[in-house]
């Protein structure tokens, strides 16, 4: 006894791909193939092709992402230019854009990557013993 059959096309991997670079999460796929994320999952499985685009999309994206967040942290410059009227005529003038660093990039950066030096919480560990010391003699009325 046969299931129906699947909707999955070889060319899906290719297109898979390009949608995981720009952040797609499997939700996104499933509206996109106009599926249920279980048929994604499944698709996943039954098809490593399938699975590696999506794979290769993700960390390339996670990637890209990692890196300018990077950059945000240190600051970084790079070459562009603005129209400027000068002198009445409109020209391109080039200029150096210069982003100081950001401290929440930062911030953001060490929490994750190093979260044992880096996080607010602060574990402590305690021995299960409650010792309650009474000084004075309490009266209650």
């Amino acid at each position: 006894m046969a299931g129906a059959p699947t909707k999955y096309n070889e060319e899906y991997n290719e297109q898979v791909y390009k949608i995981c670079l720009l952040g797609a999460t499997d939700k996104d796929l499933a509206d996109f193939f106009n599926v249920c994320e279980a048929t994604i999952n499944n698709w996943k499985n039954d098809y490593p092709g399938f699975l590696e685009s999506i794979k290769r999309g993700k960390q390339i994206a996670d990637a890209n992402v990692a890196d300018r967040l990077y950059q945000r942290a240190l600051g970084f410059e790079h070459d562009s230019e603005e129209i400027k009227v000068i002198e009445g005529s409109v020209e391109r003038v080039p200029v150096k854009k210069v982003y100081p660093p950001d401290p929440t990039s930062a911030i953001f950066w060490l929490k994750n990557r190093q979260p044992e030096r880096w996080r607010d919480k602060q574990d402590v560990e305690t021995n299960g013993n409650l010792n309650i010391n009474w000084n004075e003699e309490k009266t209650y009325e």
